[in-house]
């Protein structure tokens, strides 16, 4: 397996973890609809977060928040539009970003909630 695709799916997972420890409950995975993909679908009291996760290797060429781009969150939003539509579900959305950085032996975590929003 690529080394940016195991470095990716460990970064997800951490995520997860992070989530986990913070009280969410973890409703979804690799949640795919059309052309998009949501990576964690979570919940925390009424709150359904929708979690994209961007884990970097170094910030050389950037924060991983910033590698999220308006098409992607464009198809985002139209993902969980149908998933929230197919799941009779009446809860407040927020779009959130986990950034992860690679750092010597472990990762820096950073939550962003509401960290981009939809029209």
């Amino acid at each position: 397996m690529a080394q940016h695709i195991q470095l990716g799916k460990k970064g997800e997972q951490l995520a997860v973890d992070f989530l986990i420890a913070n009280h969410y409950d973890i409703i979804e995975r690799n949640y795919r609809f059309d052309k998009a993909e949501v990576d964690i679908i979570a919940q925390k009291n009424d709150v359904l977060a929708i979690i994209e996760v961007k884990t970097r290797s170094t910030i050389d060429f950037g924060n991983p928040q910033d590698f999220v781009k308006p098409k992607q969150i464009k198809n985002l939003v139209k993902a969980v539009n149908e998933y929230v539509i197919e799941n009779d579900l009446d809860k407040e959305v927020r779009f959130d970003i986990i950034a992860i950085i690679k750092e010597n032996k472990g990762f820096r975590i950073e939550h962003l909630e509401d960290a981009f929003y939809y029209f």
